[in-house]
């Protein structure tokens, strides 16, 4: 959904002996590169008796040892089939270089392996992204999660200078393990601390962590819901209160993606937050922010009506059977069940695809916790209970969590509040950058971090509360 994922699947190849007996065990490294990304792939390959066995890595997706299937390496022709994703990989081997073509799906993208190690690229600074020395004071701090067996959080504590009792936010950041800068190593943006910094030098303290399990934080994100990230959350606002030296005049939460449904979650309890700003928070179920992001996705993608029309009948059974579900353990038969039964009816080459591998792969991706949890959820089940101000923005351009299907869920749901505002931001995509499609391919390469403009709205909306 909201995860900003990049996935290529990793794999364990076995090789077969080549006739010429070329040794190619050892480490191999190349670079896949797919629009608007560049990833290292990187192969060690062991041999044993007569045959190859190898794994591979792409260190840039933090992804290591995930299995495939079968290869064949035959007159200096080496052929690797990963049949659960489609995936192939062809290649001719010639002395220290392997020359192929990885093909997915019917996409094929050259890819060379070498000896030689490839290093990651350097991230260049982006524009907004803030230089010190700082003109307000930054702290690194921690505080300790009681409901989650007293995990330590790691955060950051901005404090603007000569602003006696100032505001405060806490950032929540969106799905999937993020540090408190919210960085999207796979697009090179850090929009908390890009944010944090332009808050912070307008008067407005800002406190940022990193999420449990990521960075100096403690924790696990494994088996955790958004409920239990909303643990996270409430702890910050209790370190924030303990503070003694440090007398805040008001404490508002500023949630993205997921965070904007962690806001309203934790908000609907705690009637002492004075604000929540929903950054492209969800408005309508869980299920139905990801069909419709499925649907948008494909059409950005030039995918046929057909076939998402396809995609969407198969998904919307999904969903039904996981609202009607109690449990994840009573979850995976039924979907078992269902995946076999809509199987029948595919053509051959589509039952080639829906393999056992794909099956089971899809019913522990649907009986994840985390996903379980999420399709059920309605935000406006908080929303209404929310009696604090309330600031909604989405970009026009948010294919990941469509605005007017959104904005107008939140709308609804927060009738009985009277100071509500909502706003729907042209050209904006998810991550409010300024953009022209707003297809996941452009975030890395807009120089824009943030929009400025949205950055302005929310500091004007908080100044004047």
């Amino acid at each position: 959904m909201i995860r900003f994922i990049i996935s290529l699947t990793i794999a364990i190849f076995s090789f077969v002996t080549s006739v010429f007996g070329q040794d190619i065990t050892g480490n191999w490294y190349g670079k896949l590169e797919i629009p608007q990304q560049k990833i290292r792939i990187n192969f060690s390959i062991l041999k044993n008796n007569n045959t190859y066995k190898a794994t591979m890595d792409s260190p840039d997706q933090n992804a290591f040892e995930i299995s495939t299937d079968t290869t064949i390496y035959k007159n200096k022709k080496l052929e690797i089939r990963l049949n659960a994703m489609q995936i192939v990989f062809k290649g001719t081997v010639t002395d220290s270089i392997i020359i192929g073509t990885f093909s997915q799906r019917g996409m094929k993208i050259p890819l060379n392996l070498t000896r030689k190690k490839i290093l990651a690229e350097k991230q260049k600074a982006r524009p907004q992204d803030p230089k010190k020395p700082y003109p307000y004071t930054s702290q690194e701090v921690f505080f300790v999660n009681e409901k989650a067996n007293n995990i330590k959080l790691a955060a950051t504590l901005t404090l603007p200078k000569y602003v006696k009792n100032p505001k405060v936010v806490i950032l929540i950041s969106g799905s999937g393990p993020q540090n408190r800068n919210e960085e999207i190593k796979a697009f090179n943006h850090r929009p908390f601390l890009v944010l944090s910094d332009f808050l912070t030098k307008n008067g407005i303290a800002v406190l940022r962590y990193d999420d449990r399990g990521v960075a100096k934080s403690e924790g696990t994100q494994k088996g955790a819901t958004t409920a239990d990230f909303a643990t996270d959350t409430e702890a910050a606002i209790a370190y924030l209160k303990s503070r003694k030296d440090i007398n805040f005049s008001k404490i508002g939460l500023v949630g993205h993606s997921e965070g904007g449904l962690i806001a309203p979650i934790v908000a609907s309890e705690n009637k002492k937050i004075d604000f929540i700003v929903l950054l492209a928070g969800t408005g309508v179920v869980g299920s139905e922010v990801l069909q419709s992001q499925s649907t948008r996705a494909s059409e950005l993608a030039g995918v046929s009506p057909e076939v998402i029309t396809f995609n969407k009948n198969f998904a919307s059974g999904i969903f039904k059977i996981m609202q009607n579900a109690k449990n994840v353990t009573e979850l995976k038969p039924k979907l078992t069940s269902y995946f076999n039964d809509f199987s029948k009816n595919m053509d051959t080459q589509s039952k080639s695809y829906f393999n056992k591998i794909v099956v089971k792969q899809m019913i522990e991706s649907y009986s994840n916790k985390w996903m379980f949890y999420f399709v059920k959820t309605n935000p406006q089940d908080y929303l209404k209970k929310v009696t604090c101000p309330i600031l909604a923005l989405n970009g026009s351009k948010d294919f990941q969590v469509l605005p007017d299907l959104n904005l107008n869920g939140i709308k609804t749901a927060t009738k009985h509040n009277k100071n509500v505002k909502i706003i729907k931001l042209d050209g904006l995509n998810h991550l409010f950058q300024t953009c022209k499609t707003g297809a996941l391919s452009e975030y890395k390469e807009i120089e824009e971090t943030f929009s400025p403009k949205a950055m302005q709205i929310i500091v004007n909306w908080i100044t004047k509360l």
